[in-house]
């Protein structure tokens, strides 16, 4: 039966903390610095002040973002929060019920058997599961120790640039030994693997983050790794390629001719740039024909988004030690997993009327599923071998053009996002990536750090919203997910610096003949 399922075809103090995330911070930070323009730095007054604030040596209070705020009760804030015990399920909450996944030769919702292939048991059970809360394994949280928790900072240097009267904070994960958000869900992962017995995960790659991630978990755990990187991304960013071989995973660029599925994709278009869709189905193609081998998915599911809720936790605990409340909550996405991390929490806030935040998903404008996609039954892969899933989509077959945010690429959100979507607990906006970039050069020129493509978009939405605010003189409270850093990203700055970026965009023929093979019976 299970086979039927597919379709042929402690503290931030903590020792662990500074040899974790510092490394990055501190070099980014320092280096970044030293480069920005010299109307931006602190006054002599305010690093004086942040000094005397504490009587650890300067370059330590990089380490401890002392110079990146005037108020010691940020770094106070972020030092005194301890990690997650549990992480949070938003469907427990939720007025109405996600719809379930369908199976996509019956049509009837998928069972836990029918997942038994890709995934383990307890995986298994967290995608399927309606408790509130959900206990993060201690060895889990002893990983999550060499880099969580993770800095609320505020951005007061780039909020002077703009000069709005808005008080702009960031939530940054980019501290992770793979750099991004994505370890805080591949290390929980491949640890339920490795409980079971099983011996390599396979798994899809956009951009390098999740792959990068994949393998670092599996690296500690003793698991092997094998990774279906988008052709596009695999070309663009060869670091992420080798960051993955470091850590001891086998990568392909895909689509490939290893599988069925990238065969009859490069049949069609021998120079496909790839995407997520394709990758994904490469990659379930090989854990369903080899009983030892496990999927592991990056994002969309709803077990991935349950694990990056750590980043929410914290940040609630962060902002209410300082005595602040977001006005605005803005992520990118693509598949949900860094958006949905951090305002799923927020969200369970909202609902109990503790607090009224607007919450606004940014996409890129050539893959924009929440804002011209359509809510539907549709598969989560290209070649159409996963359930379907009720989700905002382009259309399984839409192949986003290359884009710098490769892990932005991505025919169809997360059911679970795209449900709160549905619902009215959130809003959606696109954006193309000269403008991100734009944004990102702003944010690196003022606050130091280099963000990876994917969190411009967010960087870009919280300058709109920033200018906004100067505008209405309104001093709203902007949180902001900073969900990676882009020094493997350096040739896509280096072709915006050169003026050779162009904003592609999505052509509006190419996603109605996608949606056109979007399973019509189920297309309500």
């Amino acid at each position: 039966m299970a086979q039927s399922l597919f379709v042929s075809s402690n503290t931030i103090s903590s020792p662990h903390f500074l040899r974790g995330s510092n490394f990055f911070f501190s070099f980014t930070l320092s280096l970044s610095l030293s480069l920005s323009p010299p109307t931006l730095p602190l006054s002599r007054e305010e690093h004086c002040s942040s000094i005397n604030a504490s009587k650890t040596p300067p370059g330590h209070l990089k380490l401890l973002h002392n110079c990146r705020s005037t108020k010691t009760t940020i770094r106070a804030a972020s030092q005194s929060v301890e990690i997650p015990r549990q992480w949070y399920n938003l469907v427990a909450d939720l007025p109405v019920k996600p719809p379930p996944a369908l199976h996509p030769k019956t049509y009837k919702p998928v069972t836990p058997q029918d997942w038994s292939p890709l995934f383990p048991e307890e995986l298994i059970k967290q995608e399927n599961s309606n408790a509130r809360f959900i206990d993060i394994p201690e060895e889990v949280i002893d990983v999550y120790e060499l880099w969580r928790p993770t800095p609320l900072i505020r951005a007061k240097r780039l909020e002077k640039l703009l000069e709005t009267p808005a008080k702009i904070y960031y939530k940054y994960e980019g501290g992770s030994p793979a750099g991004s958000h994505k370890p805080n869900t591949a290390v929980p992962q491949v640890w339920y693997n490795s409980q079971e017995g099983v011996k390599s995960v396979v798994t899809e790659t956009g951009a390098g983050q999740w792959g990068s991630s994949l393998a670092f978990a599996c690296s500690l755990f003793g698991l092997n790794c094998e990774v279906w990187q988008v052709r596009a991304s695999y070309d663009q960013k060869p670091y992420r390629k080798l960051m993955m071989q470091t850590w001891g995973a086998k990568v392909h660029p895909s689509p490939s001719t290893i599988t069925e599925a990238g065969r009859r994709i490069l049949e069609k278009d021998p120079a496909s740039p790839g995407s997520l869709g394709i990758a994904i189905s490469e990659a379930v193609e090989v854990a369903a024909k080899n009983s030892d081998t496990k999927y592991c998915l990056g994002s969309v599911l709803n077990h991935v988004l349950l694990h990056q809720t750590v980043i929410g936790e914290e940040c609630i605990k962060q902002m209410e030690a300082i005595g602040v409340t977001p006005d605005v909550i803005i992520g990118c996405t693509g598949g949900g997993s860094n958006f949905g991390g951090l305002a799923f929490p927020f969200i369970r806030e909202k609902l109990a009327g503790k607090i009224n935040p607007v919450i606004r998903a940014v996409e890129p404008a050539a893959c924009p599923s929440l804002t011209k996609g359509v809510y539907a039954y549709d598969y989560g892969d290209t070649a159409g071998m996963t359930p379907l899933m009720k989700m905002h989509t382009l259309g399984h077959e839409f192949i986003p053009d290359p884009i710098h945010a490769g892990g932005l690429r991505y025919h169809g959100m997360a059911p679970l996002i795209s449900h709160v979507y549905d619902l009215g607990f959130m809003e959606a906006y696109a954006i193309p990536q000269i403008e991100c970039f734009r944004g990102a050069i702003q944010f690196a020129r003022t606050e130091g750090l280099i963000p990876a493509p994917e969190p411009a978009h967010a960087i870009a939405a919280t300058i709109r919203e920033a200018l906004h605010c100067k505008e209405t003189g309104e001093s709203k409270v902007i949180l902001m997910a900073m969900c990676g850093h882009g020094h493997f990203d350096l040739p896509a700055y280096d072709k915006y610096l050169q003026g050779n970026m162009i904003d592609l965009s999505f052509a509006e023929e190419r996603i109605q003949d996608s949606m056109a093979n979007i399973p019509n019976m189920l297309h309500k």
